[in-house]
């Protein structure tokens, strides 16, 4: 029997104490924190050889569900059949180190078959957490997961475009959606994000490649935009921002309303800044047929006469049909004089407004819809 010195040994049971005292203890995160810090303290501990020791370690565990601690739990003692449990936090912080590192536990614990069962559930959110996090893995074998992906229609737009942008972290990755690009098996709505991530690429072989292939979109006088990582980065004036907003080109308060001033037709953009980072307001503003929101949808409408009509259904009840046309204007049709009502594929705005700035301009206004926010 191997004896401990005496110090080895009172700390042994030192640690042993705190953690028998805070399982005694309610759920409380202070006291968990510090039976976990007391157990991953315990080194070269052979927990099949031990299993009262085992057992106080699963039921600590246990409580570190879904959390930061749990994944040191697993990692310190080499716990198997814990892929469920990491796939939470995987889930739960995508972006954050706990959760990379646990979705790197799961691939290599051979756990891709679970990463796509999330990435195939009905969970939207899930899904796109999924994706979210296998790309921040930097790993090679995600490209087998993500890929399908990005042509499949079925899936949602924004699950295909965030597939996109994980796919784009890797240099495998990246080499297929180049060769998607140059096959036109790019979708419409994902083909901007292409764009943007791969001409943003830290790899210039792919990066000049996709100069050719996906082209940046232009600016004013046909200059090509930088990359997102580059625009949102550049300083803005919100001040000068509002002047360019309120300006007839590029048009943005002939169709929104800011603080009660403009035109009640797109959504509303009063709080736009406390619900879209700057990257996301810039893949708006270019590319706004890729994230149509909710209820402004547009339609094209035929009448039996052979008129035709374009906006948001504003209302609509049985017999009758209300139709928003840019700048605001309701009209009425009843329905018996509809011939046909067909969703359409593009936003409402029109895409090439940043054709309409200079530069600058679109800088300053991205500051002053970044700066609209909740009082």
């Amino acid at each position: 029997m191997t004896i401990l010195r005496p110090l080895a040994a009172l700390t042994w049971i030192f640690m042993v104490f705190i953690a028998r005292a805070s399982l005694a203890a309610d759920a409380d995160a202070d006291r968990i924190a510090l039976a976990v810090d007391a157990l991953t303290r315990l080194e070269g501990l052979d927990l099949e050889a031990n299993p009262v020791m085992k057992g106080r370690v699963l039921k600590v565990l246990e409580k570190t569900r879904g959390s930061a601690n749990f994944v040191r739990l697993v990692q310190h003692f080499k716990l198997r059949d814990q892929n469920p449990g990491l796939l939470e936090v995987a889930i739960q912080q995508p972006s954050g180190e706990s959760g990379v590192e646990a979705m790197r536990m799961i691939l290599a614990d051979n756990g891709a078959a679970l990463a796509q069962l999330a990435l195939e559930g009905t969970n939207a959110i899930v899904a796109l957490k999924a994706a979210e996090v296998l790309g921040n893995t930097g790993q090679k074998e995600v490209t087998k997961l993500l890929l399908p992906i990005v042509t499949d229609p079925a899936r949602s737009t924004l699950l295909r475009r965030q597939a996109v942008r994980s796919l784009a972290r890797t240099s495998d990755g990246a080499k297929e959606l180049l060769a998607l690009a140059r096959a036109g098996k790019l979708g419409g709505d994902v083909t901007f994000v292409t764009s943007m991530e791969l001409n943003a690429s830290r790899w210039p072989g792919i990066q000049a490649e996709a100069a050719k292939v996906l082209p940046l979109p232009p600016g004013q006088n046909a200059s090509p935009l930088p990359p997102i990582a580059e625009l949102v980065k550049m300083a803005g004036d919100p001040a000068r921002g509002a002047k360019v907003y309120a300006r007839q080109s590029p048009g943005c308060i002939t169709c929104h309303v800011v603080h009660g001033a403009g035109t009640d037709f797109g959504p509303n953009l009063s709080e736009i800044g406390g619900k879209l980072g700057k990257d996301a307001l810039i893949e708006a503003i270019l590319d706004p047929s890729a994230g149509i929101s909710f209820g402004f949808e547009a339609f094209n409408i035929v009448l039996k006469n052979g008129d035709e009509a374009y906006g948001l259904i504003a209302s609509e009840t049985a017999d009758e049909l209300s139709l928003k046309a840019v700048g605001g204007i309701v009209t009425k049709f009843k329905k018996g004089d509809i011939a046909s009502r067909q969703p359409s594929k593009l936003s409402i705005m029109p895409a090439g407004l940043q054709q309409t700035m200079t530069l600058q301009e679109f800088v300053d206004l991205l500051e002053f819809l970044a700066s609209l926010k909740k009082p």
